[in-house]
């Protein structure tokens, strides 16, 4: 096996991390869900679920990887054996699976954002913009292409390779995509009757929790930090021994969390200014928030730039979903990057046509009475995601558990303390709670 290639530096490390974790999880969903759940309410609780789950798996997922320099599949199946190797083979089906229907809402952002360059959303109409999203998610051609083009972005990227290639986009990338949200939530927040829409963010209001609030919050965590798919696993597989674990984890995190805040602050002042509901769903984004920049001042330059974000966060994602399976084929079967970037891309984009048709265009493809967008994000958000983390924890903390903590508290700059605190976690408060949340989500509890 070739050479194994290393990020240029820590912080070209933290900066594709943070690019993975702050995508259309932080700009698209989060700022809908916390308005279905209650606001600051919903914030509390995901705050919390971050900090349990956040610093546990995902540092167990970065661990791993540095400590095998191996993709997910061999990752597994170096400490634990074959028997261990399908648990790092379903984080590569999982980033499969999303890539189905993420390409599609990439190919949304894609297209929005040039319609809204050439003024083509210069209304005030929700019902005139609605049928104008209908037309084109339930397109056919128009949505593929778009999704076509989106995937060939990313393949260009990660063909690239880590240091040339991923880390150069995410140092360019990045600090473009919090320069918007830090503009955009400055300006949201000027506006007239804006200050509700902070309040509303910020204020808990505790009557809105249910046992669903925790399973929303639970999924936005996991799709927001990319954990259970291998993405953080892979990437830490890219980092030299003895790089400082604690600190990097931190960053990522912290980037991720404050992402997921300015576009809620960027978002829904906005939402409360026009008088749109907190509660829109995901139309929020391509119905109700471009109506409101056709009526506020300075609308034709918010507009396309809050476009801009959900196009470049949605980039940084899906660069770190696509790696762990480029890694394992490079890995295991000695394929070069090149040929594996294209045929993978191929595979994704594939999957993404009976999930762009089932918007409209044949509502037929469906799987267990949803269509197969909606399959698709159930199968991968509320099941395969938290299976994979669960088994990473369960790994991490109790067959590899004292080889773990050596690895984080020896060579990772954690002191001893905080790496049993780590342990702890990972073996009695990630499993159950994981379970149970789990049972819950699926509809078995």
């Amino acid at each position: 096996m070739k050479a194994r290639e290393n990020w240029g530096s820590r912080l070209g490390f933290v900066m594709a991390a943070a690019g993975s974790a702050v995508g259309l999880g932080n700009i698209w969903r989060f700022p809908y869900t916390a308005g279905e759940n209650g606001g600051g309410a919903f914030l509390i609780i995901y705050l919390g679920i971050i900090a349990i789950f956040g610093v546990s798996v995902l540092l167990a997922e970065i661990v791993l990887g540095r400590a095998t320099q191996r993709n997910p599949v061999g990752a597994f199946g170096q400490l634990g054996g074959r028997i261990w190797r399908p648990a790092g083979l379903l984080g590569v089906i999982t980033g499969f699976v999303i890539l189905s229907f993420y390409v599609v809402v990439a190919g949304w952002t894609l297209a929005y954002l040039g319609l809204s360059l050439a003024g083509g959303l210069d209304s005030t109409d929700p019902d005139l913009l609605g049928a104008q999203f209908v037309a084109l998610s339930g397109g056919i051609w128009a949505p593929l292409a778009l999704a076509a083009l989106f995937m060939a972005l990313v393949g260009a990227t990660v063909g690239g390779g880590i240091t040339r290639g991923i880390e150069r986009a995410n140092r360019v990338l990045m600090p473009l995509l919090f320069l918007l949200l830090v503009g955009l939530a400055v300006y949201a927040m000027t506006l007239p009757g804006g200050g509700a829409g902070v309040a509303f963010l910020l204020q808990p209001d505790f009557s809105k929790i249910s046992g669903a609030t925790f399973t929303a919050a639970l999924a936005q965590a996991f799709f927001s930090l990319s954990l259970g798919m291998g993405c953080m696993l892979t990437y830490g597989s890219y980092l030299r021994p003895h790089e400082r674990l604690g600190v990097a984890t931190g960053a990522i995190i912290s980037l991720d969390v404050v992402a997921a805040l300015l576009a809620g602050l960027a978002i829904m002042p906005v939402v409360f200014a026009f008088g749109v509901s907190p509660e829109a769903g995901p139309g929020l984004t391509f119905i109700t928030l471009p109506a409101a920049f056709a009526a506020m001042p300075g609308g034709a330059i918010v507009g396309p730039a809050f476009f801009l974000l959900l196009s470049v966060a949605a980039l940084t994602s899906a660069i770190s979903i696509l790696e762990p399976a480029i890694s394992w084929l490079t890995d295991e079967h000695g394929w070069s990057r090149g040929r594996t970037v294209w045929v993978c891309a191929s595979i994704c984009l594939a999957l993404g046509v009976p999930s762009s048709l089932s918007m409209g265009a044949a509502p037929g493809l469906q799987i267990a009475g949803m269509s197969f967008f909606n399959a698709m994000d159930f199968a991968a958000t509320n099941v395969m995601m938290p299976v994979g983390a669960l088994i990473t924890a369960v790994f991490v903390g109790w067959f590899w558990g004292q080889g773990a903590l050596e690895e984080l508290s020896n060579t990772s700059g954690v002191a001893p303390i905080w790496a049993r605190g780590w342990l702890l976690l990972l073996r009695f408060v990630a499993p159950p709670a994981l379970v149970l949340i789990l049972l819950q989500s699926t509809g078995l509890i």
